[in-house]
C-alpha cells in the first residue's frame, strides 16, 4: 500500500499505542483520524503532533460501542477526504479483577468490555466496508492482546473478549477479500501507565522485571513497537490475511 495520501482511521487514539500508531501513520504521509471517547486534550496534543509530521488530521469524538457514532466517524472521513484505505480498531477497555475471583465480575461487566472490544470493531468495519473495499488495497488491523490466546491478563472478562477479536479477524478475512486484508497484533505487556495504573506501581515493576529477566528476548513491549508491527500489516505482508502476530519477547514460550 502506498501510504502517501492515504486515509486512515484509528480508533482509541489519543493515547498509547493508538496514538503511536497514528503517529508513525502521519510520518509516512497518510492522513489520520484521531477518535477518542472522553479525552478531548490528548487528542488534540496528538493531532497536533500529527500535523507538524505533514498529516492532514480530522479529531473525531466517538464511541465506538455506539453503532452511530461509527458510521459519523466513517462519513466524516469520507466527507473530508473522500476515501478510506486503513482501519486500525485500537480502542479497549477492561475491569481489572484477579482471574480466580470469579464474584468480582458480573454480566455487565462482560457487556461492557465485549460492547468495546468486540462489537465496536465489527460495527467499525461494518462502517467502513464499502469505503474499504473502493480503495482497492485496503488494511484493517485489530488490536486484539496475547491475553486472548493464553487466557492472561487484567480478568477472565478482558481475555475472552481479545480471544473473541481473534477469531473474528479469521471470520472478516474469510469474506472481505481480495480488496480488504484483516489481520491482528496480539501484544503481551505493554509499558505505560495505563497497566501500571490498572495493575498498581508495585505489581507493574515486579511483572516488568520477571518478564525482563525470563523471557527470551529479554523485552517487553512499547507503544511504539506494537504500533511498527500494525504498520507492517498495512505496508507490508501483502499476501497475508487472516493471522494474528504475537508480540511479546517471548512470553508465550515460557
Amino acid at each position: 500500500m502506498d501510504l502517501k495520501q492515504a486515509v486512515g482511521i484509528v480508533t482509541g487514539s489519543s493515547s498509547g499505542v493508538g496514538a503511536s500508531t497514528a503517529r508513525q501513520l502521519a510520518a509516512r504521509g497518510t492522513n489520520v483520524v484521531i477518535n477518542y471517547s472522553r479525552s478531548v486534550d490528548a487528542a488534540e496534543r496528538v493531532a497536533e503532533e500529527c500535523r507538524e509530521l505533514g498529516a492532514e488530521v480530522l479529531v473525531c469524538q466517538a464511541d465506538v460501542s455506539k453503532d452511530s457514532d461509527c458510521q459519523r466517524m466513517v462519513e466524516d472521513t469520507l466527507s473530508r477526504w473522500g476515501r478510506l484505505d486503513i482501519l486500525v480498531n485500537n480502542a479497549g477497555t477492561t475491569k481489572f479483577v484477579t482471574h480466580s475471583d470469579l464474584a468480582g465480575l458480573d454480566h455487565q461487566d462482560f457487556q461492557d468490555i465485549y460492547a468495546v472490544n468486540v462489537i465496536g470493531a465489527f460495527q467499525m468495519v461494518r462502517a467502513a466496508q464499502d469505503a474499504l473495499t473502493a480503495s482497492g488495497d485496503a488494511s484493517i488491523v485489530n488490536v486484539a492482546s496475547i491475553a486472548g490466546v493464553k487466557g492472561v491478563g487484567s480478568s477472565i472478562a478482558y481475555a475472552a473478549s481479545k480471544g473473541a477479536l481473534i477469531t473474528m479477524t479469521k471470520s472478516l478475512a474469510r469474506v472481505m477479500g481480495p480488496s480488504i486484508r484483516v489481520n491482528a497484533v496480539c501484544p503481551g505487556f505493554i509499558e505505560g501507565d495505563w497497566l501500571a495504573e490498572g495493575m498498581g506501581q508495585a505489581v507493574y515493576e515486579q511483572t516488568l522485571s520477571f518478564l525482563r529477566a525470563k523471557t527470551p528476548l529479554q523485552t517487553t513491549c512499547t507503544a511504539d513497537s506494537v504500533a511498527e508491527s500494525i504498520l507492517s500489516f498495512i505496508d507490508g505482508h501483502s499476501v497475508v490475511t487472516g493471522q494474528h502476530l504475537i508480540l511479546d519477547g517471548g512470553h508465550l514460550l515460557l
